[in-house]
């Protein structure tokens, strides 16, 4: 799977099958993104690869949040949109489903293998979602569930 920030200066490829696909409502990225949910798929590190030229740093900035000093988000230095995060501790990435590449309709590409399975860190959700999927109050599987 390829994906890009907004303006396409920063690229990636991810291989093999996600850790975890869903509707993130944490208050990390409501924040982070001005919008009530995001999108989120998981991966292990090693299946994450910059495609965008070398030094992959000079179109990249970084931010971690004080509160989680092992999670990294890297955001592209032209159009400002966040296109990765590193998670140290537990040695996976993520990325965003609006930044996966689309067929000319505008759908995401392998959307079979990337479609969300869950609501996560439900709690803090700034809106219901009446989709059918189930409802955590952290990750899915891991945490109560909320419906």
């Amino acid at each position: 799977m390829k994906g890009s920030c907004f303006c396409g200066r920063v690229s990636y490829s991810i291989t093999g099958d996600p850790i975890l696909r869903a509707f993130c409502h944490c208050t990390n990225c409501q924040r982070l993104t001005g919008c009530p949910f995001v999108h989120t798929v998981h991966f292990p590190s090693s299946a994450f690869r910059w495609t965008h030229p070398e030094p992959h740093e000079d179109l990249l900035d970084s931010y971690v949040i004080p509160s989680k000093p092992w999670k990294t988000r890297f955001r592209c230095k032209s159009c400002g949109a966040c296109v990765m995060s590193a998670n140290s501790k537990a040695d996976k990435c993520s990325v965003w489903g609006a930044h996966l590449a689309r067929d000319e309709a505008g759908k995401i590409l392998h959307w079979d293998i990337v479609k969300p399975t869950a609501h996560i860190f439900y709690g803090t959700r700034l809106l219901d979602v009446d989709d059918g999927l189930g409802k955590w109050e952290g990750y899915e599987g891991a945490s109560a569930r909320l419906g």
